[in-house]
């Protein structure tokens, strides 16, 4: 690979198509490490994060099979900023853990999809180069209830929520407004950031 660059962070808002550009940036040789299906591996039912979840949070943050129950925990979330700050002491570290794990054992580039990333977070350190993809609000909530049924509403407190579009590009080496892209103009683009950033796809 050139100029040394091996691990490569990728954020984005809800609904700002990061899942696609992941799928196009592992067509081009790169490791995928997401850190949202280590956090869903961590609280299925049996997960690893799930006993510190229920003593934290008592047992009805669990459902019926065991699991964690996301939209109980995403409304307590959204109504006590404490609980968040107590959701993520308990489950940050042990994704963080997992992803330097699967890091380690990957060949090649690696790219940490982390949908919290921030100027604060350790990710920004730990990677040569920061993708963010971007959108309008609109588009994010108009994306996200086509795919999920939820109301528009609920998708635009989970926006709120989020870092703001504006602290995510500054923290980018690179900005793919993914806004009225078609997938084929979307995988030109990154494409071309490949090729800057690491040379001929390796895959």
């Amino acid at each position: 690979m050139s100029n040394g660059i091996r691990h490569i962070g990728l954020t984005g808002g809800i609904g700002s198509g990061k899942s696609t550009v992941s799928a196009l940036l592992v067509a081009h040789g790169a490791t995928l490490v997401d850190t949202d299906a280590i956090a869903h591996s961590l609280t299925t039912p049996g997960g690893p994060a799930m006993p510190a979840l229920r003593q934290r949070f008592g047992d009805d943050v669990a459902d019926a099979s065991g699991a964690l129950d996301r939209a109980r925990m995403r409304s307590l979330v959204f109504a006590d900023p404490d609980a968040k700050r107590a959701l993520e002491g308990i489950l940050h570290p042990m994704i963080g853990a997992e992803a330097q794990r699967q890091a380690a054992a990957a060949h090649g580039v690696v790219v940490f999809d982390v949908p919290l990333l921030s100027a604060a977070s350790h990710w920004r350190a730990a990677c040569q180069r920061i993708l963010v993809v971007d959108c309008s609000t609109e588009t994010q909530v108009q994306r996200v209830m086509a795919r999920s049924g939820w109301p528009g509403e609920q998708v635009r407190r989970v926006i709120a929520q989020q870092a703001t579009r504006e602290q995510r590009r500054a923290l980018a080496d690179a900005v793919l407004f993914n806004d009225g892209l078609s997938r084929d103009a979307l995988a030109a683009e990154v494409a071309q950031l490949w090729a800057c950033w690491i040379g001929p796809a390796t895959g």
